[in-house]
This record gives structure tokens, C-alpha cells and sequence, in this order.
């Protein structure tokens, strides 16, 4: 091997016994998969003692893996110089960039520490109230950079995780669920997984509760990112599976999320949280397309509703306050309220249900909601279809 690659090694190998080393990436791929574009490389302490997490970064997904030590620097020494030939080592005493040419030559350039502070190996042991910025899991996602501060551009994602595990605790202290030391949590529309990764931190973490989460994605790339991160984050009952929110079959659930679901994906969430006699039910409505067309106010409110924005938040309103109505008449107590502030996200309004295990007067409600879709013209609902629909074939 040339001389400069395995001062390099040798580099990498003492950072790890001196405990210096910060991370590594790997880039320049030259190799039959040039969809991969890069390999990036830290330390985590597991149940299994100390590994390397690799995170794959290609073209259009990302995948996590780890290995022990000794296994990761075989496969370092395997990729330089063969498919990747560009390596840069971070550590507290130097950086180290290794560029390797044409005919196996490398030059090796030494410079400066970009980083002053070692971050922490642990994703489970520090407890915080709700979120800490410190688990394996927010780097992973890249919330987080090497020293455990949140990036400056995820700050609104950041604000946004924390807020919400603090509704879900609070929700969650006044239910009946709050004695609960066995929980089933599903997260319809879960994407890159940050709420999913936190709420079962929380539950597992800071309360101690035996829980189960699943996150249901639409996109495979997706799914397959967070149960790599998952695996190499030891989170055992946390998983992801590829598939729509309407094709689901959902079972018994205590805790319902879909935040941000599209139009009626919403409603198609909120019904089989209702099917599956879930105990809450956490949605942030997103792109309320179903209703705005078939508004046809009355005379007296047709000057008002003559701005595309104003009708369009009416629109909003009333699929929200439908959506709520009709959660109560399911026998859930609800509230609508905005949940973070509109600087961080537009999609801010959140719906949340939690059951009330007694009578409710359905038909006072069914009056409610029939007067209001009259008074707006509004001929159909998805959430509204798929009740009835369940209800006559139950007779």
C-alpha cells in the first residue's frame, strides 16, 4: 500500500485508541456504483460496546449501517484506492485529508482541527425532559452536527420535535393511557422519521414504557434510512414499513400521529385510528383541497368569499371543524389549536382526539355538521363517507 494511504491508516487507527477521533468521510467514488456519492463515518457506543456507524449517502437515499472497530477498518482500507479515492479524518489534534491519484499515488495534507469538542457517543443514556439534542439518532438524521449542536438550518425542526413531544406527554399525562406500561404507537405519513425516532425515545427513554412504534411511509428509500438508523440506533421495537396511508391495516393502536398527510390521507387516518380504538390521536392537516371547490356560500357571504385566500383558509376551517365534529361523534373529545408558530412551519394547525369512554348525543352532533355543509353547499367529505360507509356495513 502506498506509504501516504497507510500513514493515513495509521492516523485513523491511533485517533481511535487515543480517543481523539471525531469523524471520517469518504468520497470520490470511482467505483461500478456511482450512485453512492459519499461514506460518512463516526463512533457510537452500543449494548455492544464501541462501533462504527456508516452512513451511505447515494444519489436518492441514504443507509445505515454499523460494525465493530476492527471489522470497519478492513472496510475503509478495502474502499480507498479502490472505489473511493478521497478521505478526510477528523480529530481533536489534526485533520487529515488523503487525496489518491492516478496509479494508487496519495498525497496525505495535515491541517488544523476544525472541531475543538469531542460529541457524545451516547444515544440512550442521557434523560432529558422531552428531546435531547445529544442521541445518536439526530445526527444520524442530520438535526445535529458532530458536536451535538443543532444545525443553524434545523432550528425549525428542532423547535418543531421538541413541541411535540411535549403535547404528546401532556395529552398522554391526562388520558387514560397515563398508567400505561405497554404502549402501540403509529405514525401514518412518517417521512424522514424525526418525530417518530423522538416519540419513542421519550416513551422508552425518559418514561420507561415498554412501547412499540411503527412509522408508515409512502416512499421505500424512506422507510429503508430510518430502519437502518433504527437498527444501529438498537431502538428494537421501533420500525418502518413502506406503504399508503389508505392501504394500512391498522390494529389496535393506542396512539394515532399523521402530521402533515395530504388532503384526504387525513381523513383516511383519522378513520382507521377510529376503527382501531386508538386512545389518542395526534394530525396536522396538510393541503385541504377537497372542500374548496365545492364552496357555494350563501348571498350574504359570497363578497366576502370572493378572494382566493380567503376562501381558501374557509376551506380549511371548515374541513378541520368538520374533522372535529365528526371525532366527536365518534366519542372523542377534541381540540384544535396551533401548535407551533408560523415562523417554524405553515402547516401548523393540529386536530387532537382523546376518547372519552362515555355516551355522546350523536344526534345533536349529525344535526351540526349537516347545517354547516348546507349552509356552504358543501355536497361530500371524505372522513364524513368513510363513517357512514363503515356504520351501513355494519348493519
Amino acid at each position: 500500500m502506498n506509504e501516504q494511504i497507510e500513514k493515513f491508516f495509521s492516523e485513523l487507527e491511533q485517533s481511535i485508541k487515543k480517543h481523539s477521533f471525531l469523524k471520517l468521510t469518504i468520497s470520490n467514488n470511482k467505483g461500478e456504483n456511482k450512485s453512492l456519492q459519499k461514506i460518512l463515518v463516526r463512533l457510537i457506543e452500543t449494548k455492544k460496546g464501541l462501533r462504527m456507524f456508516f452512513l451511505y449517502r447515494y444519489e436518492t437515499r441514504d443507509v445505515a449501517k454499523n460494525f465493530d472497530v476492527q471489522e470497519s477498518l478492513k472496510i475503509i482500507r478495502d474502499l480507498l484506492g479502490k472505489s473511493f479515492f478521497s478521505a478526510h479524518l477528523f480529530t481533536l489534534e489534526h485533520d487529515y485529508h488523503l487525496d489518491i491519484g492516478k496509479k494508487g499515488r496519495a498525497r496525505l495534507n495535515l491541517g488544523k482541527p476544525s472541531f475543538k469538542t469531542k460529541p457524545s457517543l451516547s444515544h440512550n443514556k442521557e434523560k432529558p425532559a422531552f428531546v435531547n439534542p445529544k442521541v445518536f439518532y439526530l445526527k444520524a438524521l442530520g438535526i445535529t452536527a458532530e458536536n451535538g449542536e443543532i444545525k443553524e438550518k434545523q432550528q425549525d425542526k428542532w423547535k418543531q420535535i421538541n413541541k411535540f413531544i411535549e403535547i404528546v406527554a401532556s395529552f398522554f399525562d391526562k388520558s387514560e393511557l397515563k398508567n400505561r406500561q405497554k404502549l402501540r404507537i403509529v405514525d401514518m405519513g412518517s417521512g424522514k422519521g424525526y418525530l417518530t425516532f423522538s416519540v419513542y425515545d421519550y416513551f422508552k427513554t425518559v418514561r420507561g414504557v415498554d412501547v412499540e412504534v411503527i412509522g408508515v411511509e409512502a416512499r421505500s428509500d424512506m422507510a429503508e434510512l430510518c430502519n437502518s438508523i433504527a437498527k444501529a440506533a438498537e431502538f428494537e421495537n421501533l420500525s418502518f414499513v413502506q406503504g399508503l396511508i389508505s392501504d394500512y391495516n391498522l390494529t389496535q393502536t393506542d396512539i394515532l400521529i399523521a402530521l402533515h398527510a395530504c388532503d384526504t390521507a387525513t381523513d383516511d387516518a383519522i378513520f382507521k385510528a377510529i376503527k382501531a380504538n386508538a386512545e389518542i390521536i395526534f394530525v396536522a392537516p396538510c393541503c385541504h383541497k377537497e372542500i374548496r371547490p365545492q364552496i357555494s356560500p350563501p348571498d350574504y357571504l359570497k363578497d366576502l368569499l370572493k378572494h382566493g385566500i380567503l376562501l381558501e383558509k374557509t376551506a380549511e376551517t371548515l374541513t378541520d371543524g368538520l374533522r372535529a365534529l365528526l371525532l366527536e361523534k365518534e366519542g372523542y373529545k377534541t381540540k384544535v389549536f396551533e401548535f407551533i408558530s408560523p415562523e417554524h412551519t405553515p402547516k401548523n394547525n393540529m386536530i387532537v382526539a382523546v376518547k372519552k369512554h362515555k355516551a355522546t348525543n350523536t344526534d345533536q352532533i349529525i344535526k351540526k355538521i349537516q347545517s354547516i355543509k348546507q349552509l356552504y353547499g358543501i355536497s361530500k367529505q371524505r372522513l364524513e363517507e368513510l363513517i357512514n360507509s363503515a356504520e351501513n356495513t355494519a348493519f
